[in-house]
């Protein structure tokens, strides 16, 4: 997947991630972004760790992945600024 392709899964996953932690109000657009890039990551770890296959294109599946990661980044997020 190219690098508009982890930006758009980043941004929509990073979005996602901050309205169900309640982050939404402090983050800004380049923050989604990153945290869902980061999170794509995470997730795509954690996923192959598990034997399944992580960000795997421009689909349905990588974003559920990469939203699992931005959650957990955004959970830890939370956790270090409490």
């Amino acid at each position: 997947m190219g690098i508009i392709g982890w930006i758009i899964i980043g941004a929509i996953a990073g979005w996602l991630a901050s309205m169900v932690t309640g982050n939404d109000k402090k983050m800004g657009a380049f923050a989604n972004i990153i945290v869902g890039v980061i999170g794509g990551l995470i997730g795509g770890f954690i996923m192959s760790l598990l034997g399944g296959t992580g960000i795997s294109g421009f689909n349905l599946w990588s974003l559920l992945v990469a939203f699992i990661g931005s959650l957990i980044v955004l959970w830890i997020f939370n956790k270090i600024n409490k």
